[in-house]
């Protein structure tokens, strides 16, 4: 678990640089062509377990944590690791709101499992 929280932690610092010093535009490509690691059924860690360390590496953090950078990681540990995942970006209208969230076969993997239900989906990466 030590590892997985410390491959998490960097690729929280990872995307938080990005998010500072580039743009959008480059964090969302990132995440897009991060391909899936083919792994054999049995060496697939849990998704659940992969998600923990990296809610665990959020809180040895410098800074709050987003959930565009939080997403954003989780999403590439995901993938890393064999999960098919996607990054989800939703947007509320009324009051407005934007938030990001990762799915896998079309289920939250790192939030509250509704949402899909608050947010209207934008994209999907």
């Amino acid at each position: 678990m030590k590892r997985l929280v410390v491959e998490s932690w960097l690729l929280l610092l990872r995307f938080e640089w990005i998010m500072h010093f580039r743009t959008f535009e480059r964090l969302y490509r990132i995440v897009r062509e991060e391909p899936v690691r083919p792994t054999a059924r049995d060496q697939i860690l849990p998704s659940e377990e992969l998600c923990r360390a990296v809610d665990i590496a959020c809180v040895f953090c410098f800074k709050r944590v987003l959930c565009l950078q939080r997403s954003s990681a989780t999403t590439v540990m995901l993938r890393r690791h064999g999960w098919n995942a996607e990054m989800v970006i939703g947007a509320q209208l009324l009051p407005f709101k934007s938030h990001a969230w990762c799915e896998i076969n079309g289920m939250v993997a790192n939030d509250r499992p509704y949402m899909a239900d608050i947010y209207t989906v934008i994209d999907r990466c």
